[in-house]
């Protein structure tokens, strides 16, 4: 399921298993670029796989966030400078459905799950410089999540992200990882 992944910024515990793979974040790790808070941190855990042109890819996260900014989901990455990460983030007491673009520096948005926040899916789909991410609460249902510019030509590193900025450790679960040919659908299509 994760073959062809490496790490950037090991976390301090994970195991690949038969049902997938295991994180335990390192206190302190986040990916985040200057907007507001005027740093920059590139010390998060992403797990990924180069994949070259357009692409779909899927991914299953259980998590049991705890502390400030508990945070796992799916990340592309082009670089330091061109990422983007999608996920459950605890803000403000609650497990929030969030994602950070960042095109040089990081924009950040959050909202409500509309579901058990502990299980969620996700899906980006990148085709022609555009990014659809999609969050799902059952791996049936995919409402929009988020429709942003994604440029560039070079190949992108997709997989699993996880990060624990104020924590001690999150514990992850990551599964159901597929990375296929870009899916074709119309923008607000469920399925």
């Amino acid at each position: 399921m994760f073959e062809g992944c490496a790490w950037l910024n090991p976390p301090p515990a994970w195991a690949e298993t038969a049902d997938g793979l295991r994180v335990t974040t390192a206190p302190g790790s986040d990916f985040w670029r200057q907007t507001h808070y005027g740093f920059t941190r590139d010390s998060g855990h992403f797990f990924g796989r180069s994949v070259p042109g357009d692409f779909t890819a899927t991914l299953r996260i259980r998590g049991r966030y705890a502390a400030l900014y508990d945070q796992a989901g799916l990340m592309l990455r082009r670089g330091p400078e061109a990422w983007i990460k999608a996920g459950i983030e605890l803000s403000d007491g609650e497990a929030m459905l969030g994602s950070v673009l960042t095109l040089g520096h990081s924009d950040w948005a959050t909202g409500a799950f509309p579901g058990d926040a502990s299980d969620v899916w996700l899906r980006a789909t990148l085709a022609g410089g555009v990014l659809r991410l999609q969050a799902s609460a059952d791996g049936r249902r995919w409402p929009l999540l988020r429709l942003c510019p994604f440029p560039g030509d070079a190949p992108c590193a997709v997989g699993p992200m996880a990060c624990s900025p104020e924590g001690a450790g999150l514990e992850v679960e990551f599964s159901e990882f597929s990375v296929t040919p870009p899916l074709g659908r119309d923008l607000h299509d469920l399925r």
